[in-house]
């Protein structure tokens, strides 16, 4: 069999483990040929590929971001590349000349939604989630989220102590335009006092009241965590909108960092070297039983899969039960 692997949306660690982890598992146990596709969906358009040997794979496990390039090229959408034609029968026909059994889509939600509509069209797909943000719905995890905690949670920790010396409220904002996971992980690990969700409702009133109240209790300093999707006036970034709004409340000085695309870069944990491997290798798995439209999910400690018209175009959101959220609570951190 002759297999194709891409990487499609944004980049996030452990992209490099999973092309490792399906190309190393297809050629050496399956003996599949494996064919590295550039740039995402656009070089199903372009066709520009290039084959993956053994040797090629050398390095990959520790290395951020994707030797295969990406775009967030949508074949379904008017995206002002390639427009004049018809791009979703573009990529079945270049897929056949290419020679093509099965195309492995590594990507968040968008690439899950691509994947399903191509498998809708008769083009084999299995796709692999990875995302930051851990809003792909259908997998308990996905790999790139412990890393981008990791790096959170650490500049958090650095900033307990800058919030310390001079007595301030520190704002720290996130990634996490529609789930805040990243916000509550990261939040929870490094001891927030105020971890404010999209999913989430805020009262900034209750939030002043919060730091006061900790002020009167001798605490002289507050670290507030704050994911960029969160509601504001809209013409602030999350983090300036928040500080601002706790200096007028509360008279205490507050100074806003925000984080942005370094959670998204560098050598991933090890735990998300291990789920890109497993992850990886279970795609060759699909692949080899027939098991075409599925995506690879971890339930619990199992790695499975689900059928894409299931997952697709669904979002996996924090909910006001979810453990953290009631731990967190009983122990005093405000949720806004």
């Amino acid at each position: 069999m002759r297999i194709g692997i891409l990487t499609s949306g944004g980049d996030c660690p452990g992209i490099n483990a999973a092309i490792r982890g399906v190309c190393k598992t297809a050629i050496n146990h399956y003996g599949m040929e494996t064919i590295g596709i550039h740039s995402g969906f656009l070089g199903l358009l372009t066709k520009e590929v290039t084959p993956i040997t053994e040797g090629d794979l050398t390095g990959l496990l520790n290395l951020g971001g994707t030797i295969l390039g990406t775009s967030r090229e949508k074949p379904f959408k008017k995206t002002g590349i390639m427009d004049d034609c018809n791009k979703p029968e573009l990529i079945l026909n270049n897929a056949r000349e290419i020679g093509l059994d099965c195309v492995v889509c590594i990507g968040g939600n968008g690439t899950m939604k691509t994947a399903a509509r191509l498998h809708e069209m008769g083009l084999n797909t299995v796709a692999i989630p990875k995302t930051i943000d851990n809003d792909v719905y259908g997998t308990d995890f996905s790999f790139g989220f412990d890393t981008a905690v990791n790096i959170a949670t650490d500049a958090i920790d650095r900033l307990h102590s800058t919030a310390s010396a001079h007595k301030r409220v520190m704002v720290i904002e996130v990634m996490g335009h529609k789930a805040g996971w990243i916000a509550l992980y990261s939040g929870m690990a490094a001891g927030g006092d105020v971890i404010l969700l999209p999913e989430i409702p805020y009262d900034i009133h209750r939030i002043g009241d919060t730091i006061l109240a900790r002020l009167k209790k001798g605490k002289t300093y507050s670290i507030v965590v704050v994911a960029e999707g969160i509601k504001t006036d809209g013409r602030k970034r999350a983090a300036e909108f928040i500080a601002q709004e706790i200096e007028y409340e509360t008279g205490i000085e507050t100074r806003e960092t925000v984080l942005g695309y370094i959670q998204r870069g560098g050598a991933p944990t090890s735990y998300d070297r291990n789920l890109s491997t497993r992850m990886g290798s279970h795609a060759c798995e699909l692949i080899a039983n027939g098991q075409y439209g599925r995506m690879v999910s971890l339930q619990g400690d199992i790695i499975g899969s689900a059928p894409l018209e299931q997952v697709a175009g669904k979002l996996k959101l924090v909910t006001e039960h979810h453990d953290l959220v009631v731990q967190g609570r009983r122990m005093g951190v405000c949720f806004g």
